[in-house]
């Protein structure tokens, strides 16, 4: 009987490891999403200075290759002003770059993927399966309101163009949400509740990998 328990455990890890392109060390990948307004830099922020995580943003990662002014960096500066999708392996191999930059082996993986085509082509390409998806769960109005509210200076804040957003976000990534659940690697988090709040409830779910938890 209790070889029976024991046995999705051992496969589960198995999955978690596979051989990747940090070699044989065993890689945590934690993937952080929700709609704009949620939360999740603040929150990231917290985690990595507690737990260790190295925190990276799909999106900044962009940013930075365009501003390096870059063959690629044209590429994605383009494709960008023109309304489209980066191609899944143009984002991927830069998360994979700051990876192996970072020297670390727990992430967070910030914005991505963006959609069920990034989520495949990322397992496919680094064979790294994400330990679990931490999402952040917030109602349109209260994102709406805290992204009117906050004065960052960017011309995204508009609610015509929130409402894109979050329109973008509920069509692309949910199905990624939704096909993680099915595996049961969807840790969801009330992001409505005031930040402190919202951080003992992260807390939790991250005590596995606090630094003396061993």
């Amino acid at each position: 009987m209790g070889s029976v328990v024991e046995a999705p455990t051992v496969v589960a890890g198995q999955e978690e490891v596979t051989d990747n392109m940090l070699g044989d060390k065993k890689v945590t990948v934690v993937f952080v999403l929700g709609g704009p307004g949620s939360g999740k830099g603040t929150q990231c922020a917290n985690i990595v200075e507690h737990f260790g995580f190295t925190h990276l943003s799909a999106g900044d990662l962009l940013r930075a290759e365009i501003k390096s002014g870059s063959e690629n960096g044209t590429m994605i500066e383009n494709m960008i002003k023109e309304g489209k999708i980066v191609p899944s392996e143009v984002t991927i191999k830069l998360l994979q770059e700051a990876m192996i930059r970072s020297g670390n082996d727990k992430f967070l993986i910030d914005g991505f993927p963006r959609n069920e085509e990034n989520r495949a082509a990322f397992e496919n390409v680094t064979k790294i399966s994400p330990a679990f998806v931490l999402f952040f769960d917030c109602s349109e109005e209260e994102m709406e309101r805290r992204l009117l509210g906050r004065n960052q200076g960017r011309v995204d804040d508009n609610i015509e163009t929130i409402r894109k957003r979050f329109k973008v976000f509920v069509e692309s990534s949910l199905p990624v949400i939704e096909y993680y659940n099915a595996k049961d690697k969807v840790k969801k988090i009330d992001a409505a509740k005031p930040i402190s709040e919202v951080f003992e409830d992260v807390k939790v779910i991250f005590a596995p990998y606090a630094p003396n938890a061993a």
